[in-house]
């Protein structure tokens, strides 16, 4: 089982490659769809090879550069074009394919069912046009992907974007109510999985987003800066929680990266996320103290060896609050502008903390 997964994996990294050169605005998409417009069918392989020449018989020689108009032409004779693997040429059109009729296809079209067993016995990506059903398909190692148009993508797309923006909402609201709990040092592990949880929704939000952005190419732009807006400052915050709620009696740090491989299921568990990102069966009321690296960063934004450095010369957050500018410009690094600005910060924090 193990051995399908990582080839499945495989050839969705494959599509995720493709999926961009077929993108909106690209010219193998101009063409494909010129030949939708047309209503016309057509079967491309993308790439040549020794077992692709095998299986062809007959066509054109036509080795001329690849246009969307050329392609478009080319696709009103029977049979079908092969391009360069570079996609740049237009090798031959006319031909006709003939795969071996043992590989299994569960598809049920000839040309469909022809291009997915030229993509399995060849290695090498396929597209197709149905003139029946207007669709643009791409075949990859026994595996079909559509080719949507950019109006479906972007519906989808809205919706996750939207999704996001509430997650990220209360990530903001749950970071800053963790901040409150700091100062008083009263946080617990539940309270730190909340966190967990939402920042891996975010960034699983963001990853289902980043592909609608490959795939909508000149028509993604606008979704991308969204994406950007969204997103920023998301994996620094979990970088500053793995760094604050490292235990010393416990090997290694907590790693939000290991969400990654939770079902959506566990992840809203609390108790399986508290056992993915390394602490274990320990009881979710057990109280924890953070370092103080993310209030550090909130308060100054010094870089992490500073921040370090100064973090080592305290026992608690709570002792931070009591430094004074001269206090801490006898941390080695330490200016006096740096110095005002992390007790300047430090006075804000503590307020809102009393607020919240």
């Amino acid at each position: 089982m193990a051995s399908i997964g990582d080839a499945k994996g495989r050839v969705a990294e494959q599509f995720r490659q493709y999926r961009s050169l077929l993108a909106p605005g690209t010219p193998l998409r101009e063409g494909l769809e010129r030949i939708v417009n047309g209503r016309t069918g057509a079967l491309v392989v993308l790439g040549d090879n020794a077992i692709v020449q095998q299986i062809s018989t007959g066509g054109f020689v036509i080795n001329t550069d690849f246009t969307p108009t050329a392609l478009r032409e080319l696709s009103k004779m029977d049979g079908g074009i092969v391009l360069s693997s570079g996609l740049d040429r237009i090798l031959r059109a006319g031909v006709h394919f003939v795969p071996s009729g043992s590989i299994e296809t569960i598809e049920t079209g000839t040309r469909h069912r022809t291009a997915d067993r030229i993509a399995q016995q060849a290695h090498v990506p396929v597209a197709t046009v149905s003139a029946s059903m207007s669709t643009i398909a791409l075949f990859l190692e026994g595996m079909r992907f559509p080719i949507e148009p950019s109006h479906q993508i972007m519906g989808r797309a809205d919706q996750a974007l939207a999704t996001l923006s509430r997650y990220r909402d209360r990530l903001t609201d749950d970071t800053r109510y963790l901040t409150g709990l700091e100062i008083a040092d009263l946080v617990t592990l539940r309270d730190l999985v909340r966190v967990c949880q939402r920042v891996e929704m975010a960034r699983r939000l963001a990853k289902e987003l980043e592909g609608y952005v490959e795939s909508l190419g000149i028509d993604g732009r606008l979704l991308q800066l969204q994406l950007f807006e969204l997103t920023a400052g998301v994996d620094e915050t979990a970088t500053l929680l793995e760094n604050d709620y490292s235990i010393e009696e416990r090997p290694g740090k907590p790693s939000l990266e290991e969400l990654e491989k939770l079902p959506t299921g566990d992840l809203l568990d609390p108790e399986s996320v508290s056992s993915a990102i390394g602490f274990g069966a320990m009881p979710l009321d057990t109280h924890l103290r953070p370092k103080g690296f993310r209030l550090v960063h909130q308060a100054a934004q010094l870089d992490t060896v500073l921040t370090r450095r100064m973090l080592d010369q305290v026992d608690s957050i709570q002792e931070l609050f009591d430094l004074s500018v001269e206090d801490l410009m006898r941390v080695d690094g330490m200016d006096a502008k740096h110095a005002r600005a992390l007790r300047d910060g430090l006075a804000r924090l503590a307020e809102l903390g009393t607020q919240s």
